[in-house]
């Protein structure tokens, strides 16, 4: 070896070496492999499932037509100042049939956007089990605009029953539609949804989201929400600022500010919330953590703060579904 070659060896030792890629699972070996069976048995079982039934109405290619089925399973724990320690087990469920070439889909879902209740109920979407109830799983029809919501509005129209005794009809259209400002960082979401159940009445519901990223890892998000319940009568909104940052390949933390307020004649703050959410995916985009932090400040009890933390685990079991 010549002189320069032994000095480049040297030089190279010398240098840090690149960073391994990071292991997909936090769990260790005892524990990951039987997760790692168990879940490829039940996502399949969940897909195939929906394969199946979506062949009886459909053609042959519904083998081959991507769905957005998946089965959730949470394990919640909420601690909250003054009212102590709460823990819940929750499923959610949805089973998405893509059958035919007008794009009709059977859709068999638990727990749809209108029975989530009041905004006020709803608070920061951190303790998704105080609204889960057993009764309120849908089946019906959905008829899909196949137009390109970047360039245009695109619909979904459907219909169906509850799946509870007696029987529960709805009706329901959505829209969606996305800007992206040219030159600009800026993107504008919308969704709306007006709906109609039997049971319930009418509703109507609007969601505006304007994001911007900051840098490779730092999103900055404006979230505004406007409902109307029939049963209610008021004119609810919320507002949520929030800037989200990727930690790592598995990490993420948002801090955010929440308001929800309610009143079209005289529009008043109930809460106010300060939030942060940390998400990890612990194993291979299976499963997750969430650990939430939350001050409180509702108007009932004068504004004076509230403490109150969630850990939530969560098992996706699905072919494909996002983690955030």
């Amino acid at each position: 070896m010549t002189i320069t070659a032994r000095r480049i060896a040297v030089l190279a030792c010398l240098l840090p070496t690149p960073l391994l890629a990071e292991e997909p699972s936090d769990l260790p070996a005892w524990a990951a492999e039987p997760l790692d069976r168990a879940e490829t048995v039940m996502s399949g079982w969940v897909d195939s499932s929906a394969r199946r039934l979506d062949s009886l109405f459909g053609t042959p290619e519904s083998l081959d037509i991507d769905n957005e089925s998946y089965l959730r399973i949470s394990q919640e724990s909420l601690w909250q100042e003054s009212e102590g320690f709460d823990t819940d087990l929750n499923l959610r469920f949805r089973l998405d049939l893509p059958t035919s070439k007008d794009r009709l889909r059977i859709l068999i879902e638990s727990d749809p956007e209108e029975s989530l209740g009041t905004l006020d109920e709803q608070g920061t979407d951190a303790r998704l089990s105080q609204r889960v109830e057993n009764d309120n799983s849908i089946l019906g029809l959905a008829k899909l605009d196949p137009a390109d919501k970047r360039e245009r509005w695109s619909y979904r129209y459907g219909a169906g029953i509850k799946l509870r005794l007696p029987i529960d009809p709805y009706v329901r259209v959505s829209g969606e539609r996305q800007w992206q400002f040219a030159d600009s960082p800026w993107q504008l979401n919308s969704n709306n949804r007006a709906s109609w159940f039997n049971s319930d009445g009418y509703s109507a519901r609007s969601s505006w989201s304007l994001t911007r990223p900051l840098d490779e890892r730092r999103t900055l998000r404006s979230y505004t929400k406007f409902q109307w319940q029939e049963e209610e009568d008021t004119l609810e909104f919320s507002q949520r600022f929030d800037i989200s940052r990727k930690l790592d390949d598995r990490s993420s933390l948002r801090n955010g500010l929440i308001m929800v307020g309610e009143s079209l004649s005289d529009p008043h703050f109930n809460n106010y919330y300060l939030q942060s959410w940390y998400r990890r995916d612990i194993h291979r985009g299976i499963l997750f953590m969430d650990l939430i932090p939350e001050l409180h400040f509702p108007r009932d009890s004068d504004f004076d703060p509230r403490w109150a933390v969630t850990l939530r685990f969560e098992l996706y079991l699905s072919k494909s579904i996002d983690s955030f």
